[in-house]
């Protein structure tokens, strides 16, 4: 029987929940589907040192990062708020790269990326991070095509994934890679998690990503649209709500959200709509005319252009149940 060893690379202040997540689901796979090529996980760390995490727990070394050798299958760098003083690091970034040669495949998790693009692994690559960092790591690495919307991305035999629980997406997307989507779906439905979120899903929503707006104004305008989506939501309409003129709400709403009325309303749409398409069976007309888009055609268009996939490949990417 021939194993899949993957290595996990962990480090002072990296995030557990990243390392438990692809740990966790590889070791499911085994557990559940008994694979004819089943994982075999090491984790290591600096000189096999156990590691403080941000929580303040702290996480044992299982073997040493320098002392591993190869082949292996996958090599998956979690990320974590220490990314920044592991990518700085000389030995830490020496090994990953070795390894990383060693290896048929290369993953990161989050901040991950940044101790791959010390390593040079990501030059010339299209890659993904936490959205909260993808700035600062296209500025430090103008060489890696950086971007931060979608869930994960694959290049070639490089997978970069975004925040966190993004790690779940990434290691049921290896899994079914490496085994099949039934095995994928038996993990998921064992682990309670959905199934596989498409990696160009954007990993920022109207429904997660940002606070309210401090202006009540803006508030105001942007509850009403979420409210009444299928109805005009110009600007000039938006700005009649409000009782200000268009000019003003725009400005508004560039200071609060960084984007005009027409982006918000846009991206609105889509994202419930995307919720629609992929939670219920609802028909592609329903959902075009109760989120705004006039037209089935309309709506398959800013589809393509957002994710790039028509909504009924989207909804045939998700498989949990709609309820209508």
């Amino acid at each position: 029987m021939n194993e899949r060893l993957v290595v996990v690379v962990g480090y002072d202040d990296a995030e557990l929940i990243e390392i438990a997540a692809v740990t966790t689901s590889l070791g499911m796979a085994n557990k559940i589907g008994s694979p004819r090529e089943p994982y075999r996980t090491a984790f290591v760390t600096p000189g096999a040192r156990q590691i403080t995490l941000p929580t303040g727990l702290a996480l044992a070394g299982g073997d040493a990062l320098e002392r591993i050798t190869g082949p292996f299958d996958t090599v998956v760098v979690a990320g974590g708020w220490g990314h920044r003083r592991a990518a700085d690091d000389p030995l830490i970034v020496a090994h990953v790269r070795r390894i990383a040669r060693e290896s048929r495949r290369v993953a990161s998790v989050c901040t991950g990326a940044a101790i791959l693009a010390a390593a040079g692994l990501l030059d010339g690559h299209r890659v993904t991070t936490h959205w909260r960092w993808a700035g600062d790591l296209a500025a430090r690495h103008p060489e890696v095509s950086v971007d931060p919307g979608p869930i994960y991305i694959r290049d070639g035999d490089l997978v970069t994934s975004a925040g966190v629980t993004s790690a779940l997406d990434l290691s049921m997307a290896l899994i079914q890679e490496d085994h099949g989507p039934e095995l994928a779906r038996r993990v998921a439905r064992e682990l309670v998690i959905y199934l596989q979120r498409p990696g160009n899903q954007a990993q920022m929503s109207m429904f997660t990503a940002a606070p309210p707006p401090g202006n009540d104004l803006v508030r105001r305008v942007v509850d009403h649209v979420g409210c009444h989506l299928g109805d005009d939501l110009s600007t000039t309409a938006l700005a009649a709500v409000a009782g200000v003129s268009a000019r003003h709400l725009t400005r508004l709403f560039l200071a609060e959200l960084g984007q005009t009325p027409g982006q918000y309303v846009r991206r609105t749409r889509l994202e419930a709509a995307a919720h629609l398409v992929a939670g219920t069976s609802l028909t592609m007309p329903a959902v075009a005319a109760r989120c705004g888009f006039g037209s089935a055609e309309t709506l398959r268009q800013a589809f393509v252009g957002a994710y790039g996939v028509a909504p009924s490949h989207y909804r045939n990417t998700h498989a949990h149940s709609r309820p209508g």
